[in-house]
C-alpha cells in the first residue's frame, strides 16, 4: 500500500537517525502483536499440553533469550516514562531497537493453523519462516520509512544505514575495481562502514576511507607519491582551470586528514562530533577517489 500524501507530496526524506516515540510505539505494537499470535512459537515454542505440537510463544523464553542478546532492553516494552508527575512518550536509545528489531528477525516465523484442540480451544501451530521474515521486514521498514528514518532492514537480517541523497547512488555501486586489491578492500571496507548504523564506525569508516586515499596516491609511481599524485591528477583533467581546482582539492584533502582526528590521534587535532561532518567529509573525498579511479581505467 502507498499512502496518499506519499503519492502526492512524495515520501520523507530518510535522514534521521533517532527512533521517534511514533516509530517506536508501531514497532512495539508489531512485537506484541507477534508474541501474542505465535509469531516466536517455531524457535520459542508454548507446546500444547497433550505434547501434540506449538500453540504459540513461550513469552518467558522470549524474553530470556532476548534479555541475553539484547541485555539494554525492557521488558514489558514500554511507550511512556514519567516525567514531572506525568506520562509522556518514551522510546529507547535508537541501537537498541535496532539490535531488538534484528533479534525479532533472526527468530520471527509465520504461524500457520493447523487442527483445532477442543478441549484446550486452541490450534496446533506449523510455520513459515519465509513469509514470517518477509512481513516482519516489509513492516518495520514502512515505518522507518513513514517516519524519515535512516536505517532499513536487509534481507539477510542487517540493520543498514541509508546514505544520504548523493552519496546513495555511489555507495550503491558494486565492488570497487582499482586493480589494487589492497585498495579496493579499502574503499569496501570503508562503504560497509558508513552504511553502519552506529556512529562511531561510521567514524571509522571515514578514517579507512583517507586510508585509502593515501594509497590511490602513490598507485601510479609508488617510489614517488608527488609524481604520483601529479600524473593521476593530469589524467583527470586537461583543462588548466580545472587541473588547478583538482589540485588545490587534493592538497586540502591531505591536509584534512592531517588536522583532523581522522588519520592521527595527537592530542592537537580537531575531533569530529557531529554525524552531518562526517557525512560531508566522507562524501567529499569519495567524490575525489572515484573521479581519480574513473580516470586511472581509462
Amino acid at each position: 500500500m502507498e499512502y496518499f500524501s506519499d503519492k502526492e507530496k512524495g515520501p520523507k526524506p530518510r535522514t534521521t537517525e533517532t527512533i521517534s516515540p511514533s516509530a517506536w510505539g508501531g514497532i512495539v505494537a508489531i512485537v506484541q502483536s507477534l508474541v501474542s499470535t505465535g509469531g516466536f512459537g517455531e524457535h520459542f515454542p508454548e507446546i500444547c499440553p497433550d505434547g501434540a505440537g506449538p500453540v504459540g510463544t513461550d513469552e518467558q523464553a522470549f524474553v530470556l533469550a532476548l534479555r541475553g542478546e539484547v541485555p539494554e532492553i525492557e521488558w514489558p516494552l514500554r511507550t511512556t516514562e514519567e516525567k514531572f508527575y506525568e506520562l509522556v512518550p518514551f522510546s529507547p536509545d535508537a541501537l537498541v531497537v535496532l539490535d531488538l528489531v534484528q533479534f525479532c528477525y533472526e527468530y520471527v516465523a509465520k504461524p500457520i493453523q493447523g487442527g483445532y484442540h477442543p478441549f484446550f480451544q486452541h490450534h496446533h501451530l506449523s510455520f513459515d519462516t519465509r513469509e514470517g521474515k518477509k512481513d516482519f521486514r516489509e513492516k518495520v521498514n514502512r515505518i522507518f520509512s513513514r517516519n524519515g528514518i535512516a536505517f532499513e532492514l536487509s534481507q539477510d537480517g542487517n540493520i543498514i544505514r541509508i546514505a544520504p541523497p548523493g552519496l546513495r547512488e555511489e555507495l550503491a555501486s558494486g565492488e570497487f575495481q582499482t586493480g589494487d586489491k589492497i585498495l579496493d578492500q579499502m574503499l569496501g571496507e570503508a562503504r560497509r562502514k558508513f552504511l553502519n548504523p552506529d556512529q562511531g564506525i561510521r567514524k571509522e569508516a571515514v578514517e579507512s576511507l583517507w586510508d585509502a586515499w593515501e594509497r590511490l596516491k602513490s598507485s601510479d609511481d609508488p617510489s614517488n607519491k608527488k609524481k604520483s599524485v601529479t600524473q593521476l591528477l593530469n589524467k583527470a583533467a586537461i583543462e588548466p582551470e580545472f587541473r588547478e581546482l583538482l589540485e588545490e582539492e587534493a592538497r586540502k584533502l591531505t591536509d584534512i586528514g592531517n588536522s583532523f582526528h581522522i588519520r592521527h590521534s595527537e592530542v592537537t587535532q580537531t575531533a569530529i562530533q557531529d554525524p552531518s561532518h562526517l557525512d560531508y567529509l566522507f562524501h567529499r573525498l569519495l567524490s575525489m577517489i572515484i573521479l581519480l579511479i574513473k580516470t586511472k581505467r581509462n
